[in-house]
């Protein structure tokens, strides 16, 4: 997959943006705040409905306008080519595919897979499991769309089951949406868990040629009840305490997963520069799952990688990009030198001043 235009207008610090990236590696060169790690989120933004940096989804609007536009034309593995544009209103998307709007986002995101790694990224190592699972939810989505179904059906059980915890509900009244759940957590389990066995020994590759020095790499994954107990008997033995802190505490919505090395004892031990290292495999390790589970490369956010790794480590990943064809967009402040540029690398020089 590759963008072949981006657009863009009202966001952050842009009126109106456009780029028009080669199908290789594209370095967006420019000051601080000039913004390039705009183009990158606006890309972002097209691939996940949300933006990568903190804030609402009306975050990344210029300030004194009412919305904000995202416009790409892809083209797809098959030679075909699709126009997508996604519109910030107020507190609701407006999509569009080819001229047509879309009741559901989801071909979005289907067509435009972007996989980022920044300085927000140790995140998914360190952070909460929040940022885990919606990493693994997104690679699931790619593989089985149905999986965007059953998480709003989720979701609209787990609601219902809320309240009825707060209102004080009769027992009677929680078993259908507790059968629901249990029937609905099971299957995204068997999602989950396929996503990651499938993805385990890319990450294992990729980790021992970017971060030997944490030693052999493991998955440990939760999926958020007891397996043995299952759902069902979970949330009936758990209803008494769910009802005091007013919200259901076990479930498909509490599943973590983590990356265990065989050098560090504990995920918190790992240095900040250990983890975006880390975070930066399971970038690597994605796009190449996704290229052989969906049948081709999705476009490749790299942003101010020479800031957020030592030299070592950006040499091995110029390398990695170098020896395959994928799209990336790379952000820096400064221009690369010609001895480290690999045959057909862009350079587009970014401008714009006050921007991010």
């Amino acid at each position: 997959m590759n963008i072949e235009l981006l657009r863009a207008s009202n966001l952050r610090c842009f009126e109106k943006v456009s780029l028009a990236p080669g199908p290789g590696i594209n370095w967006l060169v420019g000051p601080n705040g000039a913004g390039k790690t705009t183009l990158l989120e606006a890309a972002y933004i097209l691939s996940h409905g949300r933006s990568f940096r903190a804030g609402g989804r009306t975050a990344p609007r210029r300030r004194g306008a009412s919305d904000y536009l995202v416009y790409a034309e892809v083209l797809r593995v098959d030679k075909s080519r699709v126009r997508l544009g996604l519109t910030r209103v107020d507190d609701r998307w407006v999509g569009r595919c080819n001229g047509e709007d879309l009741s559901s986002l989801a071909p979005l995101f289907e067509a435009c897979p972007v996989v980022y790694f920044g300085p927000e990224s140790h995140t998914l190592i360190l952070g909460p499991a929040e940022e885990r699972r919606s990493f693994l939810d997104w690679s699931v989505f790619h593989v089985e769309h149905a999986s965007l179904s059953l998480w709003k059906a989720w979701r609209r059980a787990l609601r219902q089951r809320n309240a009825l915890l707060r209102q004080g509900a009769a027992e009677r009244d929680f078993e259908p949406w507790e059968h629901e759940m249990d029937q609905l957590a099971v299957r995204i389990h068997a999602m989950r868990s396929h996503c990651l066995s499938g993805l385990e020994p890319y990450l294992v590759e990729e980790a021992s040629h970017l971060v030997p020095e944490l030693g052999a790499l493991q998955i440990h994954y939760r999926p958020g009840w007891d397996e043995q107990m299952g759902l069902f008997g979970q949330l009936n033995l758990d209803r008494e305490r769910d009802r005091e802190r007013g919200f259901t505490q076990h479930g498909a919505h509490r599943a973590d997963w983590s990356l265990v090395f065989g050098d560090v004892a504990q995920r918190e031990h790992l240095s900040r520069g250990q983890a975006k290292a880390a975070a930066l495999v399971c970038a690597l390790a994605l796009t190449r799952w996704l290229n052989d589970n969906v049948g081709e490369y999705p476009l490749l956010c790299l942003d101010d990688l020479e800031s957020e790794l030592d030299a070592v480590h950006t040499t091995r990943v110029t390398q990695w990009l170098s020896g395959r064809l994928i799209q990336s967009w790379l952000t820096s402040t400064r221009t690369p030198t010609p001895d480290t540029l690999a045959a057909g690398t862009r350079v587009f020089h970014v401008e714009h001043t006050g921007c991010g």
